[in-house]
C-alpha cells in the first residue's frame, strides 16, 4: 500500500469527527485492536456521520453498501478512543463515497473507503437532487 496523501491523514479535512470508545473485546493476541473490530469503529463513526447529516427520511429509498475498503496505517491499542473522521468523498449518478481516517492519541492509524449506491423499490435509482445537496454539504476537504 502506498502512503496516503496528506489530506486524508490530517482530520481538519473531515467536516465531522466522534470519539469511539474501544473495549478489551477488540484486541487481537499481540495486544493490537483487531481488524474487525477496527470495521466496526469506522461503521459505528459512519452511522453516526449519516445521522448528522439528517439526510434520512426519504420514503421508498434505501443506502446500501457496496464497497468497503480499509488500510492500516499504524497499530491502535486500548483503552484509548479511536476519533473517527468523515466526510463525503465523490458523488456520482447513483452512489457517493463516504471517506473515514481513524485517529488515536493524535495520530492516523486507519482509512476507510465506503461506496453507498441508492436504492429504490425497482432497484438502484440516481440521487434526489436535494439529497446530492445535502451530500455536497458535507463533502472532504482536499
Amino acid at each position: 500500500m502506498s502512503k496516503p496523501e496528506s489530506w486524508r491523514i490530517d482530520p481538519a479535512s473531515y467536516p465531522h469527527s466522534e470519539p469511539i470508545q474501544t473495549r478489551f473485546q477488540d484486541l487481537d493476541v499481540l495486544g493490537h485492536i483487531n481488524n474487525v473490530a477496527m470495521a466496526a469503529l469506522f461503521e459505528s463513526g459512519r452511522v453516526r456521520f449519516n445521522r448528522s447529516m439528517n439526510l434520512a427520511g426519504w420514503a421508498g429509498h434505501r443506502w446500501l453498501v457496496a464497497k468497503v475498503e480499509i488500510n492500516y496505517i499504524g497499530e491502535s491499542f486500548f483503552p484509548a478512543d479511536v476519533e473517527i473522521a468523515t466526510g463525503i468523498g465523490d458523488i456520482g449518478n447513483r452512489s457517493w463515497h463516504i471517506l473515514s481516517a481513524g485517529f488515536q492519541k493524535g495520530e492516523c492509524v486507519a482509512t476507510c473507503d465506503v461506496v453507498i449506491v441508492m436504492s429504490a423499490s425497482g432497484g438502484i435509482t440516481t440521487l434526489p437532487d436535494d439529497f446530492r445537496a445535502g451530500l455536497e454539504a458535507h463533502k472532504v476537504r482536499r
